[in-house]
């Protein structure tokens, strides 16, 4: 298992909430703030609304020619002009998880082109893949996106081609948090 971290949506933290948008099934208790922490045992501070947890883990439906290729363009987190984030937590059916890996796999690139859509918003758009599914949380994935405010287009094209995918189909929750980094 990879590095744990946690998400908490709460009074207070380095986030502030500027929208959050139920996409489908529950949403999330509203909050003003998103703090991320890596925080290993979680710890629940006084006030959150919400904590989830997740940990970062390989690349489980890329090739080596895909993670070498998002390895040569992918940005590092914490950028100085990259002000603006999303929190995505989603989770997937009970069939998408039925299906053996080869045919999620196949699902996942080979008709969705999930990898390849992100490459394509690459460097501007740096994320962390979160899985959750494992830690028994009530979404499968968190998915933490940064970028500067002048590239929230972009990043509003490249969630409208996900969510028009086969793959999206599969989705029966999911929560967009929209923020904006608090200078410390």
């Amino acid at each position: 298992m990879g590095n744990q971290f946690q998400f908490v949506g709460g009074t207070r933290g380095r986030w502030a909430v500027t929208r959050m948008t139920t996409i489908c099934g529950d949403g999330l208790e509203p909050t003003g703030f998103v703090d991320v922490t890596n925080a290993d045992p979680p710890v629940r501070p006084d006030g959150a609304a919400w904590v989830l947890r997740g940990f970062t883990s390989n690349l489980r439906y890329a090739t080596a020619a895909e993670v070498g290729a998002l390895r040569a363009i992918q940005p590092p987190l914490d950028r100085p002009e990259a002000t603006c984030a999303a929190l995505i937590p989603l989770r997937k059916s009970a069939p998408w998880w039925d299906l053996p890996q080869d045919e999620r796999r196949a699902i996942f690139e080979e008709t969705s082109h999930h990898t390849a859509i992100g490459l394509e918003y690459l460097p501007p758009i740096a994320r962390r893949l979160h899985h959750c599914r494992d830690l028994g949380e009530p979404f499968d994935f968190v998915t933490w996106f940064e970028f500067a405010p002048g590239h929230a287009p972009a990043f509003d094209a490249l969630l409208c081609r996900l969510r028009e995918t086969r793959e999206w189909r599969f989705v029966e929750r999911e929560v967009e948090i929209r923020l904006r980094r608090i200078d410390p």
